[in-house]
């Protein structure tokens, strides 16, 4: 199958310009439930109105698509639909938004017998049906597992790149040029790495940039500033996300630290000659969004920040995620993770399960583990 592509309309929207003609765009992402309209619209409009270029909206059922064509009405933002475990969603929600994001690592999970290439392909068919750009969204703890296994367990930017290049060359084969990449990692360091060996290999793909789970400010801030300020000085990056453990009401915060980011590199203000969280302790924590089951999940986030001062000197990486989509894969790589349910709290040592414990009894059981990894030398 050919697609033709529609020249009137561009992936790049940016409005902030790094260097010469070189607009970036900013985005965010909501953290209201899509089905609760009128939360979804206030908070889509406090982005757009905070200077998002972009704002996205995740989908997990055909209630939140139904939602979201409601949404659409009532707002004048371009909006991005974040596709989750069914990609089948897309025909649905795609007349109503600007981009459509998917995730590679994702589209087994759904019609598991049908290879993944026929899944690309009706994605990119319907995005030229309905005009919309596409994002190919490579996170590091849920790369495409066939991918993975080809590579040591402790490499994870070469599962992410292989993933990321055949996306790409299934999506030029089939005449679709109106996509961008992104690759995302809680590391700033593992950020720079894969982004810049991607856009060595293709400089002609927009990179979306970003550092998931970046955590709390100001530490959030300071991790993705380490990472923008690598990639957009040396001319990567199209477009940018600041995920932060916010509150609902501080959303609009990512928007303004984004463009905060980008005014300071094209000023020459850069900061980051630094070797950041490599011998001290590391919180990383996703930022709150829509997938969120309990919004317990962002006061147990600055519970754990404030409990675990003790161990800063600590070689020690703790990851708070929010969900059940990113959270059991993208806590492997932690010394101690939680991921966080409606009613509990996952905890893990690495890849091993630790329990399931309620929210009020979480943090003396996390604290005997980190005791414990303390009292071992680390």
């Amino acid at each position: 199958m050919q697609i033709t592509r529609n020249p009137t309309r561009s992936v790049r929207i940016g409005t902030t310009a790094i260097g010469a003609d070189h607009p970036v765009a900013v985005q965010s992402m909501t953290a209201t439930h899509t089905q609760n309209i009128d939360a979804t619209v206030e908070q889509v409009n406090a982005l757009h109105a905070a200077g998002a270029d972009v704002v996205r909206v995740a989908v997990d059922s055909t209630k939140d698509a139904t939602a979201l064509a409601e949404i659409r009405k009532q707002t004048k933002a371009n909006l991005s639909v974040d596709l989750q475990e069914n990609y089948r969603l897309a025909e649905l929600v795609a007349p109503h938004v600007d981009k459509i994001r998917y995730n590679p690592g994702h589209l087994y999970h759904h019609e598991r017998e049908k290879p993944w290439q026929e899944k690309v392909r009706y994605l990119a068919q319907i995005a030229v049906d309905n005009d919309c750009a596409m994002r190919v969204g490579v996170n590091c703890g849920s790369v495409d597992p066939a991918v993975k296994d080809r590579y040591a367990h402790d490499d994870s930017i070469s599962p992410m790149l292989d993933s990321a290049f055949e996306h790409c060359q299934v999506l030029d084969e089939l005449g679709f040029s109106r996509y961008c990449v992104s690759l995302k990692d809680s590391d700033p360091q593992k950020v720079i790495e894969v982004n810049r060996r991607f856009a060595e290999r293709r400089p002609d793909v927009p990179l979306h940039l970003g550092v998931t789970e970046a955590g709390l400010p100001p530490d959030g801030i300071i991790k993705t500033r380490i990472a923008f300020e690598q990639l957009l000085s040396r001319g990567i990056g199209d477009t940018i996300r600041v995920s932060l453990t916010v509150s609902n009401p501080r959303k609009p915060e990512e928007i303004e630290a984004g463009r905060k980011i980008l005014a300071d590199i094209a000023a020459g203000r850069v900061r980051s000659v630094v070797d950041f969280g490599l011998s001290t302790l590391n919180i990383i924590s996703c930022p709150s969004c829509s997938r969120v089951e309990n919004e317990a999940f962002i006061d147990l986030a600055e519970q754990v920040k404030e409990m675990t001062r003790y161990a800063s000197e600590h070689a020690i990486t703790i990851a708070v995620m929010g969900c059940r989509v990113n959270g059991p894969g993208e806590t492997d790589d932690a010394d101690l993770g939680l991921w966080c349910g409606p009613t509990v709290v996952n905890l893990k040592r690495r890849s091993e399960s630790l329990g399931q414990f309620p929210y009020d009894a979480i943090l003396p059981r996390l604290k005997a583990e980190l005791d414990a990894l303390i009292s071992a030398g680390r």
